[in-house]
């Protein structure tokens, strides 16, 4: 009989099997508990990543090193360029790990005489970046447009429905040939001959990859961000935008960089220099990919020659530790998802939006962490479910999910295989567990009720205080943020609260008696008009320059931003 529910957890889906165990199952019903197997260990393992990463950070030793960076210059002191402290002369690298050994290095480098040794000068070309998969296309939206995974998948959800891109939820690399051939007369028209390989571009995903749709690509290449840009909304033309470039770059001919390296003696010592130079830009005309950490690019080098003498005109020894690996964002979170074959790309979004909306993992600007309540299930998981948050085993189930999809294995097995040992595992972690208590952090605010201290607690929108007698006392706070400046109107505190959707506005701290309410924010400066308040204003987007206006509605006192040319 079909079961009309989707199972979006671990528990419905346990319920489910078991009911099916042992019974015929329908192709439809399996779909459904396919998702709900993968939702249940794709958090958990998620929530483990995120988990085992931070305590990496947390056991990271920092160990001290040293460089050394020279400016130098041609026997006439000019043309400066950078190089740095390599080894010996004998090309032997030095490793710099303490003060005193590259201060002594420094002060045989101040008087030692530069002499270029050797010039290495090759021709290399880089290759564009291929299509958007959903993984990717959601990692560079976080790079480049600061999306979150959900934002763009729901902007790539309706491009798709309004026919402006081609499926998004894909792992395939494949483009039609049809796409192709119009991306190449665009390009030809656009950029001219040279800028069209001699052969399409052909990519190939990985071999797990299921291959069933193209990759995420703009309907029609003619269909540029610039004349869609009146009909769609902000979000929806920035992602077109990425779409729209990264597909044309793929279909361009490769970047050719020359590189120079130089190895420059020092007496004693060597020092190196990198530079390269565009010689033909390609693809990179267009689009260059992002990257998850800062690369050092290479500036130009000045002619050089073999044997040619060299001044030293800056030298600056520096102290380094090095760095733990950083937190996930959701770009690197999704691509750690990737490689090790957790979850599919339909699993993504919402996975990161359900261990965040439940609280297992926080966001602080880009980054993530867990949560109190994230170590407590990742630990208990560990202990008592070692497999569910392993990483392999979650690889291969899901490799097994797929082969049951295809017809390749029997249902009953797999489930079988999983679910009997598993449901001995959850009766004795539940008599073993028992309640887990996460203690509230104690504030230094009073109830002026019971005068019981108050914790924090988090809710739906965000940590508020609350008094620990609940239920006998159901005293709560919210946590106020004070503005440094008065209330327009009464010249009460001003405090800073946030909406729904997270957007800041200010509210009078006597409200409801004082209805001052504003998404500007008050300032301590008075209008030189009229002498009343100046309230900072944004754009709409609020990412633009910032004016001050006057609060008095019947004064038109505005101060606009600085142009760019005055402040030079």
């Amino acid at each position: 009989r079909p079961i009309d529910m989707d199972l979006v957890d671990a528990q419905q889906a346990r319920r489910v099997l078991d009911r099916i165990v042992g019974y015929e199952i329908s192709p439809l019903l399996w779909k459904k508990v396919k998702k709900g197997l993968s939702a249940g260990r794709v958090q958990s393992v998620v929530t483990r990543l995120v988990v085992d990463r931070e305590r990496e950070i947390e056991a990271f030793d920092p160990k001290e090193y040293w460089s050394i960076d020279l400016k130098l210059t041609n026997d006439k002191g000019k043309l400066p360029f950078g190089a740095s402290f390599y080894g010996s002369a004998a090309g032997k690298k030095i490793a710099l790990e303490n003060e005193e050994d590259t201060m002594k290095i420094a002060e045989a480098l101040k008087t030692a005489d530069y002499i270029v040794t050797k010039i290495t000068k090759k021709e290399t070309k880089r290759r564009s970046a291929p299509p958007f998969t959903t993984s990717t296309m959601q990692q560079e939206a976080s790079r480049k447009l600061n999306f979150t995974t959900r934002r763009t998948m729901v902007a790539a959800q309706q491009l798709y429905e309004m026919g402006y891109i081609t499926y998004m939820r894909t792992d395939s690399l494949r483009i039609a040939a049809v796409a192709q051939n119009e991306a190449r007369a665009f390009i030809a028209d656009k950029y001219g001959d040279s800028f069209v390989p001699p052969t399409p571009k052909v990519y190939r995903a990985k071999k797990s990859a299921q291959d069933a749709h193209e990759a995420i690509r703009p309907t029609f290449a003619a269909n540029t961000p610039e004349s869609l840009k009146e009909k769609l909304k902000a979000d929806h033309y920035k992602l077109y935008r990425l779409i729209w470039m990264r597909f044309i770059a793929s279909q361009m001919s490769d970047a050719v960089l020359d590189t120079v390296n130089a190895e420059i003696c020092a007496d004693d010592y060597m020092v190196k220099a990198n530079g390269s130079s565009i010689k033909f830009a390609g693809f990179m005309t267009l689009y260059v990919e992002g990257k998850d950490e800062a690369e050092e690019k290479a500036g130009k080098l000045p002619e050089l020659t073999e044997g040619q003498k060299l001044k030293l005109k800056e030298l600056n020894p520096a102290q380094h530790f090095t760095q733990p690996p950083p937190r996930y964002t959701e770009a690197s979170l999704v691509k750690a998802m990737e490689e090790d074959g957790i979850g599919r790309p339909s699993t993504y979004a919402p996975t990161i939006a359900t261990i965040t909306a439940r609280g297992y993992v926080a966001r602080e600007g880009k980054s993530l962490y867990p949560t109190e309540l994230g170590y407590i299930v990742t630990d208990l998981m560990k202990e008592y479910f070692k497999d569910i948050v392993d990483v392999a085993f979650t690889a291969n189930m899901e490799d097994k999910i797929e082969d049951v999809a295809d017809g390749d294995m029997n249902w009953k097995q797999v489930v079988r295989e999983f679910y009997e040992p598993f449901e001995k595992t959850l009766k004795e972690a539940e008599e073993k567990i028992g309640d887990i208590e996460i203690k509230d952090e104690v504030s230094d605010v009073k109830c002026e009720k019971c005068g019981r201290m108050m914790v924090y607690k988090q809710g739906k929108f965000g940590k508020f205080l609350a008094c620990p007698g609940f239920p006998e006392c159901r005293n709560t706070k919210s946590i106020n943020v004070e503005l440094d400046a008065p209330c327009p109107k009464c010249g009460a505190k001003v405090y800073v609260r946030k909406s729904k959707k997270g957007t800041v506005f200010y509210t009078c701290e006597r409200s409801p008696e004082c209805d001052f309410i504003s998404w500007d924010e008050p300032t301590k400066e008075k209008c030189p008009k009229c002498g009343g308040v100046l309230m900072k204003k944004r754009a709409f987007n609020r990412r633009g320059p910032i004016s001050y206006v006057c609060f008095n509605e019947d004064c038109d006192y505005v101060r606009k931003p600085e142009s760019k040319s005055k402040k030079k």
